[in-house]
């Protein structure tokens, strides 16, 4: 998911076409009050910034943004007409992690936001994931436990892989509906719960620990603390 906080909407539709012609799901704010309570409400996994915004500054939503636990660790591309020195090396500064010059290319900036994401997330440039003793090969579509293979459905299957990824953040039910059953498809909270019970029966069927942990009023996560 991408967040583009950008207040013409001509930049910010063609930007959500490219983003979206890729596979991102996308969200768009106009104004940076917006943006930072869409970030703050929705956790996306990057956000494209503009640095002139109405109201709020761009460079002002960044500061705020790397202030917050819940948004300080998500990758920010910066988006300006602004291409002096001095404006790089600020909006760097105040926690950017890239930055684009208008007028740009939408592939560019796509390309970017890629690597911004594999150097944030280096698993999801992987064809594997490994958390404990489970393993899962995306490619062959396969879970291994302690050299036991687990069968899973493909809702399972989706579920374990973005709890893998992120090992320790606990996900809220609205957030994994969002990432594994997709913001188009209407399902009920309580369906997360069912397919969770679900995956972990096939886990622990050989009598492995759980190491999914449910936090109550909360969410789901892969614990850490429970890891080998």
């Amino acid at each position: 998911m991408v967040l583009i906080v950008e207040d013409e909407p001509p930049q910010a539709e063609l930007l959500s076409y490219n983003l979206e012609k890729e596979g991102f799901r996308v969200l768009i704010a106009q104004d940076g009050e917006e943006g930072l309570l869409m970030a703050q409400e929705n956790t996306p996994d990057a956000i494209v910034l503009d640095w002139m915004l109405p109201g709020l500054s761009g460079i002002e939503v960044c500061r705020q943004l790397r202030g917050s636990s819940d948004t300080r660790e998500i990758p920010i591309l910066m988006l300006t007409a602004r291409g002096e020195e001095e404006d790089r090396v600020r909006g760097i500064e105040t926690g950017a992690d890239d930055y684009v010059v208008k007028p740009y290319s939408p592939r560019e900036v796509v390309a970017r936001i890629k690597a911004l994401l594999r150097r944030a997330n280096p698993s999801l440039s992987s064809e594997a994931l490994q958390y404990a003793d489970i393993a899962m090969d995306l490619a062959q579509h396969k879970v291994n436990r302690d050299g036991r293979s687990i069968h899973l459905g493909p809702t399972e299957f989706r579920l374990l892989k973005t709890l893998m990824e992120r090992p320790g953040r606990v996900f809220s039910r609205e957030r994994l509906l969002d990432l594994v059953w997709g913001r188009d498809v209407y399902v009920e909270d309580r369906t997360v719960d069912v397919h969770i019970r679900r995956l972990r029966k096939a886990l622990n069927e050989g009598g492995g620990e759980d190491v999914i942990r449910t936090v109550r009023g909360e969410g789901y996560a892969i614990d850490t603390d429970k890891g080998i």
